[in-house]
């Protein structure tokens, strides 16, 4: 990047490369009311799922580089696939040269570091896309926090994003995909007791997905505990949060047309939004 990034307060930027995110800001939002936000969907190029480690890296580094210019000087990846293959490179390697006084933080870390509070049997299931299972990142997260201690089994529910962002979540269609990911994933490890919704479209699916749970297994959703993660971090470093506007607005960017995604995002957050379309590189 070759412009100056502006140096005055503003809004905490969050992005997803669709609508997802929505789930994650609204959490943030809930917990965190009096700060301004600034949510950029990359709707465009959605879904990052099933895309190369070097493309989702570039889209989401654009994304970042978007909202840093918009004057963010926090970012939260509010995207399961972008926190597990572009977040670390973007710490490592971007902010150090770009600026190392702004911040760019992610869903996964947040949500793995409070399970060893949340599973008795020490058993964890992940239901994600595709992108994120193959990545790997909550296995590798958990073992780096908990070494063995933890039994992790990924599975990936492919076509939970597709019934959401069709507005099928609550027919009877979705039952059977719903059911049969959770089947599946049960069948690889009997002992589960804790799922993690590593996708942050699927508490669209929370209600369906608690019906076909048995006794004893819970499905956790990322955005509450991504929302207190983020209260405590701002606790914790002032200097990021005198940075951040409070004035308690949000404010929404699509790369799609703005027309389709306010009807979706107003779906997904249950009251009207505007959002401005914007062109990444």
């Amino acid at each position: 990047m070759t412009t100056t990034l502006p140096s005055a307060p503003g809004p905490i930027g969050v992005f997803d490369s669709g609508y997802g995110g929505l789930t994650i800001l609204e959490s943030i939002r809930r917990r965190l009311p009096g700060y301004d936000y600034l949510y950029l969907g990359d709707n465009a190029r959605a879904p990052y799922g099933q895309r190369s480690f070097e493309l989702i890296y570039e889209f989401t580094l654009h994304a970042v580089e978007e909202l840093f210019r918009r004057g963010c000087h926090l970012v939260i990846l509010a995207c399961n696939t972008a926190s597990a293959k572009a977040l670390r490179s973007i710490q490592q390697r971007v902010l150090p040269v770009l600026d190392p006084e702004r911040r760019v933080l992610g869903v996964i870390r947040p949500t793995v570091e409070v399970l060893d509070r949340l599973t008795g049997s020490g058993h964890v299931g992940v239901l994600a896309t595709q992108g994120t299972v193959d990545s790997h990142s909550y296995r590798l997260e958990i073992e780096k926090l908990y070494g063995g201690g933890l039994s992790v089994t990924e599975i990936p529910a492919p076509l939970w994003v597709p019934l959401i962002e069709n507005f099928e979540a609550d027919g009877p269609g979705a039952d059977y995909f719903v059911e049969k990911y959770i089947g599946r994933l049960l069948a690889a490890d009997p002992k589960i007791d804790t799922i993690i919704l590593g996708c942050t479209h699927y508490p669209l699916l929370l209600g369906k997905i608690n019906r076909f749970l048995p006794e004893g297994v819970k499905a956790v959703p990322q955005g509450d505990l991504v929302a207190e993660s983020l209260a405590d971090y701002m606790t914790r470093h002032p200097e990021i949060d005198a940075k951040c506007t409070r004035g308690g607005c949000a404010s929404f960017l699509t790369t799609e047309n703005p027309g389709k995604f306010d009807a979706m995002a107003s779906a997904f957050l249950g009251y009207e939004i505007n959002s401005t379309k914007i062109t990444l590189p």
